[in-house]
């Protein structure tokens, strides 16, 4: 049959991008490549040795090539390796040479090995690792190829260029599965297992036919596959979070984004806000704002919750003002006599007031810090009015403010902030403390019977200025560890990791937290992140490197990278300051 001929313009015919071929690299349409083959590998090696190379920060192909060794052909190998080796000692020792501690070594590990293979418990494996770098230029070519070189010398790879033989090394890494470059090299079963990646770069998805999830809140996109990193922080085993990042890399941005979408889903949320960072937030949304050291805001920690009918409540508060007593002392820690002489002039305060352990008497005014205070004075214990000495500045001097009267300041609403600006720096951390204890109260009241209580969320920014205070840092840790039975998730906050991950209880308040969020981190502190959270060679150098609102959601042995994204008006919200004033152009 005659094919009709074509008229009209000429039609291009689609052609395939050119190769061109030379000693150094590949020319790949309209960038270049160059190709490597490991030949020389470790001795030993540990869990993920491949990270440097799967996580260089570049256009980088990785082939494994594995076949396996037929376990007679292997044991066959073996017998002639080790009786190389025996021959090489016996010819040295017949010569009167030194012992080789690497011929000894080797020996040594092909005799273990021969006996693995032989029980079945390893097997071996013919084993081709090759890389292609890509680049766009030959000057970018060159230098790619120095860091992948670097990248794999750091675990004692030595990747040598396929010189003449580019073509047959890219075509190695294509993943065709053939090995034109035919350089193995025999591994045991594992050291193999020990390269593969065995992680994902997103989170977990539902399986198909599983419903998906009705709650949760949106984090950002992961920036290596532009998928969205969705998490419900409240789905899993606790409810907790802690947020560790170094100044100015956005984790105050990230938390007040976290807010608004807490509040999207009808979720109550208190902050400690030492900085005044959420206040324009809470008054966007219609919140309580509530500033301590403010004229006339007062906090009374000697006041009974109201409605809690708890038989131990009395006892509750008493345990309190202990705890409160020691925050305020700061390092002057209490004696068992100082301690027995406080808890005296406690029940003698109450009993003044008209309070007992009878729950009538509850309703009635609370003392205050300078009652106490000249209960101490009245004890006849020279450590009660030691005690009453060193507790002068907050009952009758300069800080007394705080405490010089009833409790105004009551939170409610879907928004608490708790603004700590106008209290100074000796105020701060019994400030924080007294937020938490108000906050505290509200949560672990026991609801009316039929009545599910809502779920919460309270976020402590800057938790370094409870964990320096022994005192402060229990109430921190007893908070995250009872949070979860009452429907609620603690959220610590803070800048300096050392003062978080170097203490005991800093460590059980990050092990009490299923979501971890960790974003740049200083060099300083690097180590002791890494060292927690068990991050790969990758994972620290992109917390080192991220940019800003960039950084890691880790959750058990799941974890992403992600970046933040917020709408414009979640930004404006969001935004404070000089952040706000560069975005918005001022």
């Amino acid at each position: 049959m005659k094919r009709p001929a074509i008229t009209g313009a000429h039609q291009p015919v689609p052609q395939p991008a050119g190769l061109h071929a030379t000693a150094r690299h590949l020319g790949v349409g309209d960038g270049l490549s160059a190709s490597f083959a490991v030949v020389g590998y470790p001795a030993e090696v540990g869990p993920a040795w491949l990270e440097p190379l799967l996580s260089w920060p570049g256009c980088l192909d990785v082939a494994v090539h594995i076949d396996p060794v037929d376990p007679a052909t292997a044991a066959d190998r073996l017998r002639r390796q080790r009786a190389r080796f025996e021959a090489g000692r016996r010819a040295g020792d017949a010569r009167g040479r030194l012992p080789d501690p690497y011929l000894d070594a080797a020996a040594d590990d092909a005799a273990a090995l021969a006996e693995q293979v032989a029980r079945g418990a390893a097997r071996l494996f013919s084993v081709g690792l090759y890389v292609t770098v890509h680049a766009a230029t030959e000057a970018d070519l060159a230098q790619a190829c120095r860091q992948v070189r670097a990248a794999a010398a750091s675990v004692l790879l030595d990747a040598q260029p396929a010189t003449f033989r580019h073509l047959q090394g890219f075509t190695s890494t294509l993943p065709l599965g053939v090995d034109d470059l035919h350089a193995r090299r025999t591994m045991d079963t594992a050291a193999l297992a020990a390269a593969f990646p065995l992680a994902a770069n997103d989170l977990p998805a539902p399986l198909p036919g599983d419903s998906p999830t009705a709650g949760g809140i949106l984090y950002g996109l992961n920036p290596a596959t532009g998928s969205v990193v969705w998490w419900d922080r409240f789905a899993q085993d606790n409810h907790n979070t802690v947020v560790l990042a170094r100044s100015g890399a956005g984790k105050s941005y990230l938390v007040k984004l976290e807010t608004l979408r807490n509040l999207y889903q009808g979720i109550d949320v208190t902050v400690i806000d030492p900085e005044d960072e959420y206040t324009r937030l809470a008054h966007a949304v219609g919140g309580t704002v509530i500033a301590l050291g403010a004229p006339g805001v007062r906090v009374n920690p000697f006041d009974i919750p109201a409605g809690d009918t708890r038989p131990d409540a009395y006892t509750r508060r008493c345990l309190f003002a202990h705890t409160a007593v020691a925050v305020l002392l700061g390092s002057e820690q209490l004696t068992p006599t100082d301690r027995a002489a406080l808890d005296r002039a406690l029940i003698a305060t109450y009993t003044a007031a008209g309070i007992t352990p009878d729950p009538d008497t509850w309703t009635r005014p609370a003392p205050q810090l300078a009652d106490l205070g000249q209960a101490l004075q009245a004890d006849p214990d020279p450590a009660a009015r030691t005690l009453a000495a060193r507790l002068a500045p907050w009952t009758t001097g300069t800080h007394r403010h705080l405490f010089d009267g009833p409790t105004t300041a009551v939170p409610g609403g879907h928004l608490t902030v708790w603004s700590l600006r106008r209290l100074p720096d000796e105020l701060r951390t019994i400030g924080t403390l007294l937020a938490l204890d108000a906050t505290w109260r509200t949560i672990d009241n026991p609801p009316a019977a039929g009545v599910r209580p809502p779920r919460r969320v309270v976020v402590v920014d800057e938790a370094w200025l409870l964990m320096r205070d022994g005192e402060g840092a229990r109430f921190l840790h007893r908070m995250a560890k009872a949070s979860r039975k009452r429907r609620a998730g603690l959220t610590v906050i803070t800048q300096d990791a050392a003062d978080l991950l170097g203490t005991d209880l800093g460590l059980a308040i990050v092990s009490n937290a299923a979501t971890q969020i960790l974003l740049r981190q200083a060099p300083q502190a690097i180590d002791a992140v890494t060292a927690t959270f068990g991050l790969t060679a990758g994972e620290r150098h992109y917390l080192l490197s991220a940019d800003r609102g960039q950084g890691l959601l880790l959750a058990g042995t799941e974890r992403t990278a992600f970046a933040q994204i917020a709408s414009d008006k979640e930004h404006v919200l969001a935004a404070d300051g000089l952040e706000f004033a560069e975005s918005s152009g001022v």
